[in-house]
């Protein structure tokens, strides 16, 4: 990576701690120790081994008119002091290449008012599908829920570039 940040590992029961207590510092509460065996985990660690991020993605079932089944993004963090550095997009980047390895197309559910998020899903390729105050079962209290997609499938012109 050009920017200094190393690249996303599995995660492992190790991270589990600090990824705790990286949640708690930013207001949330991650519970890593509850999410499934056969998801896309991943860290991203500085030299030193201390935690900068950590997201993961799954195959989810909505049960929702708006938010079809399929591989959504399904977390992200990223500590404070190495926000708008990269760690979130490599973060990003790997779970993708991840979920194109088992469908031709990716999903998330954003919070309207995060605009960062929405940012780096837009500069990534994902387009917006629906807004609503609940997403599954994902509900905003005071806002709505963008979902967002993103087409994996090769473009024809690529396809025929390569050949």
């Amino acid at each position: 990576m050009g920017l200094g940040i190393p690249a996303p590992q599995p995660m492992r029961a190790v991270d589990h701690p600090a990824i705790r207590r990286l949640s708690q510092s930013l207001g949330r509460h991650a519970e890593p120790e509850l999410w499934g065996s056969g998801e896309c985990q991943l860290v991203i660690k500085n030299l030193d081994g201390q935690l900068l991020g950590w997201s993961r993605a799954h195959w989810w079932e909505p049960a929702d008119a708006t938010a079809p089944a399929g591989y959504y993004l399904a977390g992200i963090e990223v500590a404070r002091g190495c926000r708008h550095r990269g760690v979130g997009r490599s973060l990003t980047e790997a779970r993708l290449d991840w979920i194109a390895q088992r469908a031709s197309s990716a999903w998330c559910v954003v919070n309207a008012q995060n605009a960062a998020s929405l940012a780096l899903h837009r500069s990534l390729g994902f387009e917006e599908g629906a807004r609503a105050a609940q997403l599954g079962t994902v509900v905003f209290s005071g806002g709505s829920g963008v979902l967002l997609s993103k087409d994996l499938a090769p473009s024809r012109s690529a396809a025929k570039a390569q050949v």
